[in-house]
């Protein structure tokens, strides 16, 4: 339970990245010993960033942040670093520390033990990047906890996790005794431990914060616009009466010319009390993905494939051959394969797949790979919009990008510097503008703001053309089409 001990204080914190780009202003918030909050808001808000401020790897512009005491902070990110992935399993949790660790062994195995990942193999010499997405996931979780931290930071940990990662992660997160600090965008996963929530406001560039989990903040905040509409109304109601009688008043003469003016003057004075009624996230706008056309007959051809038990390869036949408009599911734990299936069977090199000639194939990455972080979104779109036989239309360019929230500065900034979710939907205005004819995804809801996810689902339940697709939110599963499941597991 959370104590009244003070871990934490922002204190009308302002940050802004470069001089045209603000993100926070005057934010104050308060952590407690033992709480467990939630960090929410739409992509792009600024999430990370207050990660980035609490860890000191970001600078204030004014305001201050006050730690406790001998307050220790941990996080575990939303993505393993580029640079690490090629270390060992040893080198990257010794890495998360400034001195030599001589037990550094035991330390993981204890760790490894407690995000459930520990198997019959001793994983220190393993390859970080032989570790599947989800088992990446579980990495970056124990890094935090190896450092046994007063204030420990979690950036999106649901994401990747298979079904019994996420309840594993529900457990642990219920049972920990200090204070956790939670992005995500998984309402349900945050309702299920959650004892508070900052919620930033990206219109204000506020956070607003509140007691209760994800569900009474929605409550909270839908009884807050209802009674500042209400109130508008009732004023807007009484200024239009007095306005009504000051140009009654206003044309007659003697002292009805002074009631005019004092009407008009009481109008005024209703005018400066209405309320700006609180703005929800926006959604992104409702959106197709054309699929190529002049396709007909099979599109892909699957014989066999390799699946990975106890991290041992294992060869699966199969017969499957997919046509326009077939919807295939790849299910499975994490670790089994699936992500490298899918890569094989996007650049079509699997000795075992073979994908129609001419067919457009849109790629899906759950890291973002197949975006080039060097360049921006306009050139990023324009590159793909070409790719997909169509000429440089930078109208429906910009049109499309502003369906994905892309707007404004976004459209020229880099890509590598967009947050995490804001490079899923750039990936997705680039699916519309390629109009593929086979579509495969690997985690689409990955780092997506959930007010989303609806809208995706019914773009990808519509799409005429053949898609594979693996995801572990059965949710977001149950609002498209399948019709046909393979499961590596069996």
């Amino acid at each position: 339970m959370a104590s009244n001990e003070t871990v934490l204080r922002f204190d009308g914190v302002t940050f802004e990245y470069g001089h045209n780009k603000p993100i926070l202003d005057e934010v104050s918030f308060t952590l407690r010993r033992g709480s467990k909050i939630t960090i929410m808001g739409q992509n792009g808000a600024g999430k990370s960033t207050i990660f980035g401020l609490i860890t000191g790897t970001l600078d204030v512009e004014d305001g201050t942040i006050i730690r406790g005491q001998g307050v220790t902070i941990a996080i575990a990110k939303q993505v393993i670093p580029r640079d690490q992935m090629d270390l060992t399993v040893r080198e990257f949790f010794q890495n998360c520390f400034t001195k030599k660790i001589y037990d550094i062994d035991p330390r993981i195995d204890d760790v490894l033990e407690v995000v459930n990942l520990k198997g019959h193999e001793k994983l220190h010499d393993r390859i970080v990047k032989t570790f599947s997405g989800g088992q990446q996931a579980r990495l970056l979780l124990a890094s935090a906890l190896i450092q046994e931290p007063d204030i420990l930071l979690l950036d999106e940990p649901p994401n990747n996790l298979d079904r019994a990662g996420i309840e594993h992660l529900t457990d642990f997160l219920i049972n920990y005794q200090k204070t956790i600090v939670v992005i995500s965008h998984d309402a349900d996963f945050l309702n299920s431990f959650s004892d508070g929530v900052l919620y930033l406001d990206i219109y204000t560039r506020k956070v607003e914060q509140y007691v209760g989990n994800y569900k009474n903040v929605l409550r909270d905040i839908s009884a807050r616009v209802e009674k500042e509409n209400m109130k508008n109304a009732q004023l807007a109601k009484e200024i239009q009466a007095k306005k009504d009688k000051s140009n009654e008043f206003a044309h007659k003469g003697g002292r009805l010319r002074l009631v005019a003016k004092r009407m008009k003057e009481l109008a005024a004075d209703l005018e400066e009390e209405m309320v700006d009624v609180r703005k929800e996230d926006r959604t992104i706008r409702a959106f197709k993905i054309p699929a190529q056309e002049d396709i007909n007959g099979e599109i892909m051809n699957i014989s066999g494939m390799t699946v990975y038990k106890s991290h041992k390869p294992t060869h699966k036949k199969v017969a499957m051959k997919l046509k326009k408009n077939q919807h295939l599911l790849i299910a499975g734990p994490n670790g089994i394969g699936k992500s490298t299936l899918l890569q094989n069977l996007a650049r079509n090199e699997s000795p075992e797949a073979t994908i129609a000639p001419g067919i457009r194939v849109g790629y899906y990455r759950q890291d973002f790979s197949t975006l080039n972080f060097d360049h921006t979104v306009y050139e990023s779109l324009a590159e793909t919009m070409l790719a997909g036989g169509s000429k440089l239309d930078e109208h429906h360019l910009r049109s499309v990008a502003a369906s994905f929230l892309i707007t404004g500065e976004y459209i020229q900034t880099k890509i590598g510097s967009l947050s995490e979710g804001q490079k899923g939907l750039v990936a997705f205005a680039g699916l519309v503008l390629l109009r593929p004819c086979l579509l495969i995804l690997d985690e689409p809801t990955y780092l997506i703001n959930f007010r989303h996810l609806p809208v995706i689902a019914e773009a990808l339940n519509t799409f005429q053309g053949a898609m594979i697709l693996v995801s572990h939110v059965p949710e977001f599963v149950a609002k498209i089409r399948i019709d046909e499941t393979l499961e590596l597991g069996k």
